[in-house]
């Protein structure tokens, strides 16, 4: 999975500068709210942020600190799920749905041992995911990914119901983010 073709889609998906009234994230660009962008040292208008430094933003925050790179070098298309749900939803929550979704096909642990769901990726999640993919084969991938997605969907639709003004955002999430 290339990163580089991953963070072109995002952005090209989040398109530029945005400052919905009902978006909690503020002012955004590329997809990176100015919060976030604050947080990685850019101070400038939003309006002016670089493209280069989203994409700088993109690698660091959701590919390489979450690990997904490494998932990447086992299940690509999972890689390229987390990848996007962690720029939606955070990088923990995707992580999390991973995990979630890994010990929900492990067979009451007789493929591997539960998991604990602390929303990072590390020895114990790749080992569970390399064994999963060892037993399922390539159609492994594709479950897990639609049991990712629909806790996607699921978390989705309980954002828009618990805050009204999300009601906004979801037919586009469920559009551009699922599937």
């Amino acid at each position: 999975m290339n990163i580089d073709h991953l963070i072109d889609e995002v952005i090209a998906r989040e398109g530029g500068y945005c400052e919905h009234p009902a978006d909690r994230g503020g002012p955004t660009k590329f997809g990176i709210t100015q919060a976030v962008a604050r947080a990685e040292g850019y101070g400038g208008d939003m309006r002016d942020l670089p493209r280069s430094t989203a994409a700088r933003i993109y690698r660091a925050l959701y590919w390489d600190r979450p690990a997904f790179a490494f998932v990447a070098e086992i299940a690509p298309f999972v890689a390229a799920e987390l990848f996007d749900t962690g720029v939606n939803m955070g990088p923990g929550v995707a992580a999390g749905f991973l995990q979630r979704t890994l010990n929900a096909l492990n067979r009451n642990g007789r493929d591997y041992a539960d998991l604990s769901i602390d929303q990072k990726v590390g020895a114990r999640t790749l080992a569970a995911l390399t064994a999963f993919l060892k037993l399922r084969g390539p159609r492994g991938e594709t479950v897990l990914l639609k049991a990712m997605e629909a806790l996607q969907g699921e978390r989705y639709i309980d954002l828009a119901e618990r805050r009204p003004a999300n009601e906004a955002f979801l037919y586009g999430w469920l559009a551009n983010r699922i599937g």
